[in-house]
């Protein structure tokens, strides 16, 4: 015979994880920037080698989805290189504003500076995604790609990009999500063993690329992710997967 069962214990708020790590959560987002301070100079090309260049063909899609007209504000959260301002800022026009935000000072100087080299002086802004410096109702589109991750509080974050959408608004999350199960396995052994061997080979980084595939592990599967998304006040959401749930972009409205 058995007693009632226990409680679950709750998570402890003053910690969270850095890959398979535990850390203390105010710890987290100096280590994430010391990774990306490492990353910057060779991030694209990295990206390149080990997504075979599909991230470019996810990166396309989202920018399709968004459907940025001319005149709109567009507001690129953790937008590291600058990917998808340039594709905005062409979009929205003279009339419109793209601004691209980083927490990290090495990944947001070399994004900026990428787009001034391109003839696009898009505004920039270093700044912490669970606190944007920006006004309540104040974009048509907030964007987030392969940062979410990253954040030490995602919930904190959605809520933040939320607070700034207009009513009508779309909040797009491109992220690596969950797998489909059968390919698991093979998934794991390239993302946890090629990767951090060729981030040293090409980069000269191995630990940076490990925890860059720990995080995938880590982050909320789409199911997970899309309820976070509503519990940040979002409707109608809904999320695309690519490559077999590799990537998955989310989608939701600002009521």
């Amino acid at each position: 015979m058995t007693g009632p069962a226990a409680d679950p214990v709750p998570p402890d708020p003053s910690t969270t994880h850095f890959g398979f790590t535990e850390v203390p959560a105010a710890e987290k987002a100096q280590r994430v920037a010391r990774v990306f301070r490492s990353v910057a100079p060779s991030y694209d090309r990295m990206n390149d080698v080990l997504s075979g260049g599909l991230h470019r063909l996810w990166k396309s899609f989202a920018v399709r989805q968004a459907q940025v007209r001319p005149g709109m504000r567009v507001l690129d959260v953790a937008g590291g290189t600058g990917d998808l301002s340039r594709a905005f800022a062409r979009q929205v026009g003279p009339g419109g504003q793209v601004i691209l935000t980083d927490i990290n000072d090495a990944m947001l100087t070399e994004g900026r500076d990428r787009l001034l080299d391109q003839g696009l002086p898009v505004a920039s802004a270093l700044c912490d995604a669970e606190q944007l410096p920006f006004a309540d109702a104040s974009f048509d589109r907030v964007i987030v790609s392969f940062g979410l991750r990253n954040m030490t509080h995602k919930d904190r974050a959605l809520a933040s990009m939320t607070r700034v959408l207009r009513p009508g608004g779309q909040l797009l999350v491109l992220e690596f999500s969950r797998i489909w199960a059968p390919l698991a396995p093979l998934y794991d052994a390239y993302s946890l063993n090629v990767m951090p061997w060729l981030g040293e080979r090409i980069a000269g980084d191995g630990d940076s690329y490990r925890y860059l595939a720990e995080s995938i592990r880590m982050h909320p599967p789409q199911e997970e992710l899309a309820a976070m998304l509503r519990a940040a006040g979002l409707v109608r959401v809904q999320w695309f997967n690519f490559a077999a749930g590799i990537c998955a972009l989310h989608v939701g409205v600002r009521p």
